[in-house]
């Protein structure tokens, strides 16, 4: 792999990760508005309300950019970036297409790309923590205690795929991968997308943010472009858990004309499961803050517990 070959995949990622957030962004603006009524996002900028995102951009770039005198500066300040890095970070290893249609090939790639996707959520504890302001602190905790209780469920969910591969790579997985995994992993991927909505804190999850209760959880405190980045952070963090569902359950680029059209399959598949996320939170309310937890405890890590032992009996029979 030559210089000019990084410098390529580097900028591929970098369109991607700047492009698909903001498209996914406009897409929930959109189905928002057909499925609640909402009228703004309809006509802002004329045909089929177009500018919306425009609008919203100039917006944070002309707020008022905000520090608490009580604050962590530095902590608050960096909160932010650490919370939508980590997204950049993992695209570069979720392959899009056959052959060398990946950034970067990681040999432990389940476990890179769920690692660091568990720093993206320390950006809300910084920010949270940093932010001299007890609703603040209260949406942070309220994230730690979230992230602890699905890491686990959307880590044993991914551990059946790679199982069933027999390797941790992602490229490895889908090389390994065949039509007839559908239906017995099928409870795999429903954990693990669903605790991945959860560490993302989207509806109905979203108790950290709970704007009704903790005013805006952790995000209190921020204003402008440093708020925009959060909710950057937000859908980015779609971008890849669709990704990723696509890519360990769904087959990623296996499709008919494969060879030609399997990064189309992808992002048909991944813009698919993002539509999805959208419509959970217009479809559903919010879940308190034990219902958070019992559901994680005594739903998800059962299943996935389930899906290793069936991935187990599956490979034997096999063999």
């Amino acid at each position: 792999m030559d210089a000019l070959d990084v410098l390529w995949r580097l900028l591929a990622v970098l369109l991607a990760f700047l492009v698909l957030p903001l498209l996914v962004g406009q897409a929930e603006h959109k189905a928002m508005a057909h499925m609640q009524g909402r009228v703004g996002p309809m006509y802002a900028g004329g045909f089929h309300g177009w500018a919306q995102l425009v609008a919203d951009g100039v917006k944070f770039a002309q707020k008022e950019d905000i520090v608490p005198s009580g604050a962590d500066r530095r902590v608050f300040q960096l909160a932010p970036a650490v919370a939508l890095l980590p997204y950049l970070v993992v695209l570069i290893v979720i392959p899009v297409g056959d052959g060398d249609m990946v950034g970067q090939v990681v040999d432990a790639g389940v476990f890179f790309v769920l690692a660091v996707m568990g720093v993206g959520v320390l950006g809300s504890l910084m920010g949270g923590w940093a932010s001299a302001n007890k609703f603040s602190l209260l949406g942070g905790l309220r994230t730690a205690a979230q992230l602890m209780a699905y890491e686990l469920p959307m880590l044993l969910a991914a551990a059946s795929v790679a199982m069933a591969a027999g390797t941790l790579s992602l490229p490895g997985i889908l090389d390994a991968w065949q039509w007839w995994w559908l239906p017995w992993q099928i409870v795999g991927g429903l954990v693990f997308f669903t605790a991945g909505l959860a560490e993302l804190q989207r509806p109905p999850f979203d108790a950290p943010v709970a704007d009704s209760e903790i005013i805006f959880g952790a995000y209190t405190e921020y204003t402008g472009l440093r708020f925009a980045l959060f909710l950057l952070a937000e859908y980015a963090g779609i971008v890849v858990l669709s990704a990723l569902t696509a890519v360990l359950f769904l087959g990623g680029w296996h499709g008919p004309f494969a060879d030609t059209l399997g990064w189309v399959w992808t992002l048909l598949k991944t813009a698919v499961l993002a539509f999805v996320v959208i419509w959970l939170r217009v479809s559903y309310p919010r879940l308190r803050e034990d219902q958070i937890q019992r559901v994680a405890w005594t739903v998800l890590v059962p299943l996935a517990l389930f899906q290793i032992a069936l991935t187990g009996v599956v490979k034997v029979v096999i063999q």
